[in-house]
């Protein structure tokens, strides 16, 4: 079911507007339209030019709450505790928070900038700790080159083997692993070129120290490390202030986020407003969609309230904008309404086709799914797997479990055993019946082509329904699924009924009336519509191929009605098919021998009801999608989305 709406103006004076939104679009279901848009006919009005006051201070709440949610301090939080302090007080805390977590984050900065340039000097001179000698004394040399490097270890060996001892060259390992060897090698001045040469050809990797050390390379590096280890101790110091000044004032910070956020959001309602064009005495105009039940309680609270003025249209002709559409079905229903969405919402004045759908698919479901055991277990998993997710999909599958245990109660089969109960109707692999002009055919494709025959008609009537209400002449009257179509298909229907049942058709006169009379209005539809409506141009210029484009049409329309029909076989044809896979599994399990396997039991109807559950449900929605809905329904609505509901969305 469809709630019904009303549009509703709101108008009142602008200091008011604050209150107005805070009062009423929080407590009141309203969606908003824009006030400009909808009174746009009207030349004294103009739009809201402010800036939030609010959206830089929610913005600091927000990156505060962000920190605590890191440090893991909103845990123990409940929402009675949030609201423990003044709206005044928490604005005036989170201010001064921002600013000392702002001081604070300049030292930790500069500790970590400080703690960085120690590393790098640390990570340079690590590899020479062992070199016991001063570094600045080597810095100083002016009568021997020096090189602080490294090698990659096989051109280590080279240079040792090949260069090092035809060389004046002096080189001191200081430190090695698998892949490299660190040192330092001295030469005299005039050589030096050309020993650099030699060594850059063997890959020497040079490494430039810096003149900051002082003392021995051990010294050196003690010194960076307890340099180190003191700013660690000083970042800690500052990250535990930061979590201390977060911790003490974590309630005031919620708070006024939580208040910002609704302030913010109200602020935001001013782009959908319109205010008069008078600087005295200026006014304020809201518009939106209301659901009627909520009018009537506004109504009566505007009552109250001297300074706002509230009245509601009936007449939808007059508004630019187009209803929303909110879905009210009783509880049972509702979990269907899930498929609906994946089709399109309905339009205002449509018909809502949930409980239809609700209906027809769990049972078409369980004619396919005819199982007892497989039913039952349907129910418990859908329950179970409800419980924990709260999934619509899970409460369609309970529901589809309770329709295959119906029909599989009335098909006698219980996990694909068909001896332990007796079918309450027939057995659908077995149960054959006499068609005239055809012979022998499986009683359940009857029966379900049947069925498909009462669905068609059934979605006519309501898209004559949905014609009527949208308006629409043409589609309600002329169209396949108009009238002209329902007493066409009717009469089809009707007659193979009379045949099968062994009795005479109607006379020719009658048979016209039936079957030619909505084929003509099918087939003319244009050129009655434009006498209808009083069009110049009756029929169009290319008459011939007009006919011919009539006549195939016309049997297009013929061979989708037979198609669609048929499509409804696979109801039976999948109920039949499940009581075969299930008799290959008890064949498989050695049942017809009499010492059945359990386990290949168990495994079987496992994979049957997963499997074949899954084909079959989507089978049952392609019938809903393809053969029902087709016929009558659009979907071409647009959700209800009240203000109230976005300020809940936001704030989480």
């Amino acid at each position: 079911m469809i709630r019904r709406m009303k549009f509703i103006n709101i108008m009142g004076p602008v200091s008011e507007f604050d209150r107005v939104v805070q009062n009423y679009f929080q407590k009141y279901d309203i969606q908003l339209e824009n006030a400009l848009s909808e009174l746009k006919t009207v030349h004294d009005i103009k739009p809201f030019i402010e800036n939030n006051p609010y959206e830089s201070k929610l913005r600091k709440c927000e990156e505060l709450v962000s920190r605590m949610d890191g440090d893991s301090l909103l845990s123990g939080i409940t929402n009675e505790e949030v609201e423990e302090t003044s709206v005044k007080d928490a604005i005036k805390a989170v201010e001064k928070i921002d600013s000392t977590l702002k001081e604070i984050q300049e030292h930790i900065d500069m500790f970590l900038t400080e703690k960085n340039a120690n590393e790098e000097s640390l990570k340079k001179i690590q590899p020479f700790r062992s070199l016991n000698f001063e570094v600045s004394a080597i810095l100083d040399f002016k009568f021997i080159k020096f090189r602080f490097g490294k090698f990659p270890k096989e051109y280590y060996d080279k240079f040792c083997k090949t260069v090092y001892d035809n060389t004046r060259t002096i080189f001191l390992n200081c430190y090695d692993d698998m892949e490299y060897v660190w040192g330092v090698y001295f030469v005299p001045i005039e050589i030096a070129d050309k020993v650099d040469a030699i060594l850059t050809s063997l890959h020497f990797e040079r490494i430039f120290i810096p003149d900051e050390y002082e003392g021995t390379t051990e010294e050196a590096c003690l010194c960076l490390e307890k340099q180190i280890d003191d700013l660690n101790q000083e970042l800690e110091k500052a990250l535990a202030n930061q979590k201390k000044l977060l911790t003490k004032n974590i309630k005031k910070i919620l708070y006024a986020k939580e208040w910002l956020t609704q302030h913010t959001n109200s602020f935001d309602v001013r782009k959908l407003a319109a205010c008069t064009d008078k600087e005295e005495n200026t006014y304020f105009i809201l518009c939106g969609w209301i659901t009627e039940d909520d009018e009537v309680k506004l109504e009566k609270d505007l009552l109250e309230d001297s300074n706002i003025t509230c009245f509601a249209e009936d007449e939808h002709k007059n508004i630019f904008s187009t209803p929303p559409t909110e879905l009210r079905n009783p509880k049972i229903f509702k979990p269907f309404e899930m498929y609906v969405r994946m089709y399109g919402i309905p339009a205002y004045n449509e018909l809502d086709p949930t409980i239809f759908v609700a209906l027809t698919y769990s049972f078409i479901f369980g004619v396919m799914f005819g199982d007892v055991g497989q039913g039952l277990c349907l129910i418990l998993g859908g329950l179970l797997f409800y419980k924990l997710k709260k999934a619509d999909l899970a409460a369609i599958i309970g529901t589809c479990g309770v329709f295959s245990t119906i029909f599989g109660t009335m098909f006698g089969s219980v996990f694909g055993f068909e001896e332990l109960i007796e079918p309450l109707w027939i057995r659908p692999i077995s149960y054959m019946s006499e068609i005239p002009f055809v012979g022998k055919l499986n009683y359940i494709f009857i029966v379900t082509v049947g069925f498909g025959m009462f669905i068609i008609l059934l979605t006519m009537i309501f898209n004559i329904i949905n014609s009527y209400k949208s308006r629409n002449l043409e589609k309600g009257i002329f169209d396949t699924n108009g009238i002209a179509g329902f007493i066409f298909f009717g009469a089809t229907v009707v007659s193979l009924i009379l045949l099968i049942n062994g009795h005479a058709l109607p006379g020719g006169f009658i048979l016209f009336i039936m079957f030619g009379l909505p084929l003509l209005a099918i087939a003319l539809k244009e050129p009655i519509m434009n006498l209808i409506e009083k069009k110049a141009k009756i029929l169009p210029e290319e008459k011939g191929m007009y006919i011919t484009q009539t006549f195939f049409e016309l049997f297009e329309v013929l061979l989708g009605y037979f198609s669609n029909t048929l499509s409804f076989v696979r109801i039976g044809a999948f109920a039949v098919s499940h009581a075969a896979m299930m008799e290959v599994v008890l064949m498989l399990a050695g049942a017809e021998q009499g010492h059945a396997n359990i386990i290949v039991i168990v495994i079987g109807n496992i994979f049957v009801c997963g499997m074949e559950g899954l084909i079959v449900g989507i089978q049952v929605l392609r019938l809903e999608f393809y053969e029902m809905f087709s016929r009558f329904y659009m979907g071409t609505g647009h959700a209800f989305k009240p203000f109230r509901a976005n300020i809940r969305t936001n704030s989480k």
